[in-house]
């Protein structure tokens, strides 16, 4: 043991910590406790979208007729209706009563007779309408001796040019939700594994474990060592759990945009990295200062709350304003930056000077942390009893 390379102490502190967290049950478990719920989600999610845009509607008599012209009609209106052809309107009105089909027409095409359970959706009504007017319509032209077919294609093609100034993204509401989704993984990430780093740390203090690794490793090998281990744990269930709901709302149909997720996903496990660092080795070098798992939230409920602070706070200001001066300072800075970054960038409302600004911070910020937050660790780490008061280690 005596020729253990710096490198090859950290690869075996961290081997030994990301194995010994990967094979336990509990992480297992939570993987796909968290997998089983985004996919109950996704799938409920598929089932109210692909209900909330379409329309089951039967049709009796003369109705029948109308089934292809009301389904173009309803689709220029961003409407799916299904049509059934019935032969009972009495049983046809028992299956508007329950719920079997939203609506049922009846009637001539200019003399239509529309039976619902409770009301008529506006862009249902607005479908049929429109349906009954161009009915009539054709009628009135073939008995003028005009081709309506004709007239329906000059009519197509006589329109306006709209030139926005400010074209609106209409990807926007998708965005925001993958940008929501990402600042929610790494709010977890960081705040559970950061904090079972601080535990493991507590732990071996007070069993003394951390003696007899000690006597082989630098105080600094073994912070640097339980920190990559660890936050490859948490990379690892990151990129799984991102990985599979990725592909779940791409194969259901709740996103559209999977170029877009995958992007913001890579972006995601980048900031992951940097907000680890950061993070993980404040809360251990806290940890450092005391001997018992009863004290450790005292000393790590500062660090806990700027997280939660960086989440509350940024997920209000990107729904209100993503573009605003207060997020976009916000995001820069290296308390909030791996929690906001990434959602902002997921958005695209994140300049690039504004991205490189806030790595640039973030390394720096890591630097200093990890400078302070060793030297605080090796302090304080073989002091046991009573809680060490960061005046005294850091003299």
């Amino acid at each position: 043991m005596s020729d253990l390379t710096p490198g090859r102490a950290v690869f075996l502190v961290s081997r030994r910590e990301f194995l010994g967290k990967v094979r336990t049950k509990s992480f297992v478990v939570g993987t796909l406790v968290i997998v089983a719920v985004m996919a109950g989600y996704m799938l409920l999610q598929a089932v109210l979208f692909d209900d909330a845009g379409r329309d089951r509607v039967a049709l009796s008599g003369q109705a029948t007729a109308l089934a292809e012209p009301l389904k173009q009609t309803a689709r220029s209106f961003g409407r799916e209706v299904e049509t059934v052809d019935v032969g009972d309107p009495a049983a046809a009105e028992e299956q508007v009563r329950s719920g079997d089909v939203d609506a049922l027409i009846t009637g001539a095409s200019d003399d239509l007779r529309v039976v619902v359970k409770e009301s008529l959706g506006e862009q249902l009504r607005n479908s049929i309408d429109l349906l009954v007017k161009q009915q009539v319509l054709d009628a009135q032209l073939a008995e003028a001796g005009l081709d309506p077919a004709a007239v329906a294609r000059n009519v197509e093609r006589a329109g306006v040019d709209v030139v926005a100034l400010e074209p609106q993204d209409e990807q926007r509401g998708q965005r925001l939700v993958v940008g929501l989704v990402i600042a929610a993984l790494l709010y977890y990430s960081l705040l559970v594994y950061g904090a079972m780093v601080a535990q493991g740390v507590v732990e071996e203090k007070s069993s003394r474990v951390v003696e007899i690794l000690l006597a082989t490793l630098r105080p600094w090998q073994l912070l640097l060592g339980k920190v990559v281990g660890l936050g490859a744990v948490g990379l690892l269930q990151l990129v799984v759990i991102g990985g599979i709901g990725l592909v779940l709302a791409s194969v259901s149909g709740v996103l559209d945009i999977a170029g877009v997720a995958g992007g913001a996903l890579a972006t995601g496990v980048l900031w992951y990295v940097l907000g680890f660092f950061l993070y993980a080795t404040v809360f251990a070098a806290a940890a450092s200062l005391v001997s018992r798992q009863e004290e450790v939230q005292s000393v790590l409920t500062p660090i806990s709350a700027s997280i939660v602070v960086a989440f509350v706070v940024g997920i209000n200001l990107m729904i209100s304003d993503p573009t605003g001066t207060a997020v976009a300072v916000l995001s820069v800075l290296p308390p909030f930056a791996p929690i906001l970054m990434p959602g902002r960038m997921a958005m695209g409302v994140a300049p690039t000077w504004q991205v490189l600004l806030a790595i640039v911070l973030a390394l720096l910020a890591i630097g200093a942390i990890t400078w302070l937050g060793g030297k605080v660790y090796s302090n304080a780490v073989l002091r046991t009893g009573a809680r060490v008061r960061l005046r005294d280690v850091l003299r």
